[in-house]
């Protein structure tokens, strides 16, 4: 027995694979299997292609046998097994993958094999410190086992072994403080493992399991019997003519612990320059901790029916992040780590074609079943406003026919789109009013003369809102115009000379008026039918943007430039006028409760409620 070395570069890649790229150390099952599965598939189809090799798909298998004592874990297939020259190039050189050749050699032809890079056999060092290999070629007469372990190198010599297939025996680790290594001879947690990432497998895996019953005198007995752990066939690869809605359900309610069926189900099969299966779904709720900074989006990722990653945020965009499921996929390779992964080409562009199957599903549900669709929105509209505004406008032609917003027609949610064709000819503006609730936001004295001239007001009650329409600037090239901004422009010419006539003459009065109260200016207008005052903006910065950002818990703080309005047309103006030239100081209790009044329409405290309480009963009882 004479002992190899690995390469120096195999001996850095060895400790590197180990110590480095996989952080996960239950993975190293899933690599196994996975081989196994390749050298099954390699034997299969060679019984396809030549006719002197007589097998069935049935005759194939994995076993996976334990012993607790031994410490050990081993994993048998009867795949095409490996030679001398064969276990040298596979083992004996790390991220030499005889996958890989395969493929190569057979890509013109149907073939699913899992691994290609021939470093995920070495995981199985972070789990045990001797790994053998024995294994006896399909059609030939010598057996070989390759011994090692670690980076001192390897062995390989003549072994008896009757059947051909590959036999991998792991010495497991003992047990330390930090690690538990001995749970992986655990028939539950060995169990679990390939339920979790093997469970798609197309062949068989299977172990003994023993099981305990009482018998007819109550007493307790153990038996074990061989069982199957895998599921094999995964739903999202059969024909949609083959599952029922009940099978969709039911496998989403399982999967995703949910106990209320999805609102809605993608499930699609893609070829050509990428090719993938997805099967998602629209939940019907929020996951208790989905507004959490804690949660995490992402959906899982297979290979060829094997799990690499149960959750890869780089499958869905954020706004899209309420979506669950998997994507299953040959083109990313089982063998790469997170941090590989999300630089892979393949990834984004199966993203890009997500995020496009997402938005047409939703698109469908609003046009054919627009109760689910209110209802998803009223749970996860937010998120979509939310793309809008943190991708600064980018996703807006992503999103913008999606958004939903409360309309002053009928108190019911609508989209941008039929509010522009219900528009009144002529108007080329988007009206909307923010505020706590759709009936405050009723309430206010701007809506007034809007919903006289019959012009349809979208009310916007989450604090996104508004700064999410700023980032959209427009729909369709109608502007959106906020309701209590200095911009609203809804007055003729005629009433516009006369206002600004009027504006000049009381100058002095509103000077005086000023300088009671914290407003960048008070003047008449006409944009009011029954209230006497309102508050408006003038800039950007909207009385609701005002407070949502002062609310936040940062440090910066934003103040809207006010202007206190007076409805032109309100008995309260000759009140004013006359005060102002009998009785200055009466003004200006009347200016400060006037303001006090326009702060609480707009949902603003009152600096100094004693006061203007104060001043209200002064007022009462001259």
């Amino acid at each position: 027995m004479k002992k190899k070395q690995f390469k120096a570069e195999s001996k850095r890649l060895l400790d590197l694979m180990i110590n480095s790229i996989y952080t996960n150390k239950e993975i190293f099952l899933r690599e196994l299997i996975s081989n196994a599965s390749d050298a099954i598939d390699k034997l299969y189809y060679k019984s396809l292609t030549d006719r002197k090799v007589k097998l069935e798909k049935e005759d194939f298998y994995i076993k996976i046998d334990l012993d607790k004592d031994k410490n050990t874990l081993t994993i048998r297939d009867n795949g095409i097994g490996m030679n001398e020259e064969e276990l040298e190039e596979n083992l004996g050189t790390i991220a030499q993958s005889g996958t890989l050749l395969f493929k190569e050699e057979n890509k013109n032809k149907e073939t699913e094999c899992i691994g290609q890079f021939g470093v995920g056999f070495y995981s199985a060092f972070m789990v045990s410190d001797e790994i053998e290999v024995k294994s006896k070629k399909f059609g030939e007469d010598k057996a070989y086992i390759w011994k090692s372990s670690g980076v001192d190198g390897y062995t390989i010599d003549e072994c008896k072994k009757d059947e051909y297939g590959t036999e991998i025996t792991l010495h497991l680790k003992d047990d330390t403080d930090d690690d538990k290594y001995s749970k992986y001879s655990d028939e539950f947690t060995i169990e679990g493992l390939v339920k979790k990432y093997s469970d798609y497998i197309k062949y068989p895996i299977k172990m003994d399991l023993t099981h305990e019953h009482q018998d007819k005198d109550g007493k307790s007995e153990k038996h074990t019997e061989e069982q199957v752990l895998n599921s094999m066939i995964p739903l999202w690869k059969k024909n949609k003519n083959e599952v029922s809605e009940d099978d969709y359900n039911a496998f989403y309610m399982d999967k995703f612990y949910d106990y209320e069926k999805p609102l809605s189900i993608i499930h699609s099969s893609v070829e050509g320059k990428i090719s993938y299966n997805a099967l998602m779904y629209i939940p019907s709720k929020a996951p208790f901790d989905f507004y959490n900074k804690d949660y995490e989006k992402g959906l899982e990722l297979y290979s060829n029916g094997v799990l690499i990653m149960e959750k890869c945020g780089d499958l869905l965009p954020d706004y899209f992040s309420f979506v669950k499921g998997l994507v299953d996929t040959p083109d990313v390779s089982l063998n790469i780590s997170r941090e590989i992964l999300q630089q892979d080409t393949q990834v984004k562009n199966i993203a890009k074609s997500i995020e496009t199957k997402i938005k047409k599903e939703l698109e469908s549900m609003l046009s054919e079943r627009r109760e689910d669709y209110e209802k998803f929105f009223k749970v996860f509209g937010i998120n979509l406003k939310f793309g809008i505004y943190n991708g600064f406008g980018q996703n807006k032609d992503v999103l913008k026919d999606l958004l939903m917003f409360y309309s002053s027609k009928d108190k019911k949610l609508t989209t941008l789109k039929e509010y522009v064709e219900r528009m009144k000819e002529g108007q080329d503006k988007i009206y909307y009013a923010c505020g706590e609730t759709i009936d405050k936001i009723d309430l206010l004295p701007q809506t007034e003369k809007l919903k006289e001239k019959n012009y349809e007001i979208l009310y916007f009650t989450e604090y996104v809102d508004e700064f999410a329409i700023q980032m959209l600037m427009d729909y369709d090239g109608k502007k959106f115009v906020n309701i209590s901004s200095e911009n609203l422009d809804l007055d003729s010419k005629e009433e516009k000379e006369e206002l600004e006539k009027a504006n000049k003459e009381c100058k002095d009065m509103f000077d005086l008026m000023k300088g009671e109260i914290d407003v960048k200016s008070v003047r008449f207008t006409k944009k009011l039918k029954n209230h006497p005052v309102c508050l408006t903006t003038e800039g950007n910065v909207s009385v609701e943007m005002e407070k949502v950002i002062n609310a936040m818990p940062t440090n910066e703080t934003v103040k809207a430039e006010k202007v206190l309005e007076i409805n032109e047309d309100h008995p309260i103006v000759n009140k004013l006028k006359k005060l102002y030239e009998t009785d200055k100081e009466e003004l200006k209790k009347y200016t400060k409760v006037l303001y006090a009044g326009a702060r609480l329409i707009e949902g603003l405290p009152v600096d100094n409620p004693t006061e203007i309480t104060n001043l209200i009963c002064d007022i009462i009882t001259e």
